[in-house]
């Protein structure tokens, strides 16, 4: 029984691996590279925007808005999930500078992850192509009132053709802070 099981098994398994290609293998193999020579829909941008959005933090955590002012282009909007937003470098400035001079004691940012993404194909909607900078981190706020936070932020930056920051989004949950900012 040994004698023709060995062979009838080494027939069987060689026939398992010399399987005849059909046509529609070969086509399938076609369209797969044919679509290899094409960008796909998004890649990994160059980790300098990933230095680029560390540097704007530190700026922000100093209180150089000056400073940090610098990495915005002029018709930059900025958009918080809540719906509200702010258009131009000039409000993004007044907001930020009174916030910043008049509301914060001091913040700092931790445990920040970067990932810097280029959209070559945008799905449909108000999505841009190019470079975004996807960035999740925790803050740790005083506020001039006294009151301290500590929260979670995830937030979304597009680049221009120049590097400046045209675009920026965050998701964030306002109702903690407004709470704190609350007066008694």
């Amino acid at each position: 029984m040994k004698k023709i099981f060995i062979p009838l098994f080494t027939v069987v398994l060689f026939a398992c691996n010399n399987e005849q290609k059909t046509d529609a293998d070969t086509k399938v193999a076609a369209s797969t590279s044919d679509t290899s020579s094409k960008k796909p829909q998004s890649e990994f941008a160059d980790p300098k925007y990933m230095d680029l959005g560390k540097a704007q933090m530190a700026q922000f955590e100093s209180g150089d808005i000056d400073g940090w002012l610098k990495g915005f282009s002029d018709n930059a909007v900025w958009i918080w999930s809540s719906g509200d937003s702010l258009a131009g470098k000039a409000k993004i400035a007044e907001y930020w500078k009174n916030r910043r001079g008049n509301v914060i004691d001091s913040i700092k940012f931790l445990n920040d992850i970067w990932l810097p993404i280029k959209v070559n194909t945008p799905q449909k909607g108000p999505d841009l192509p190019g470079v975004w900078l996807l960035n999740w981190y925790n803050v740790s706020v005083k506020y001039k009132n006294g009151k301290r936070l500590l929260f979670a932020v995830h937030s979304d930056y597009h680049f221009d053709s120049n590097d400046k920051i045209d675009r920026a989004i965050d998701y964030i949950d306002k109702a903690p802070i407004n709470a704190a900012l609350a007066s008694k």
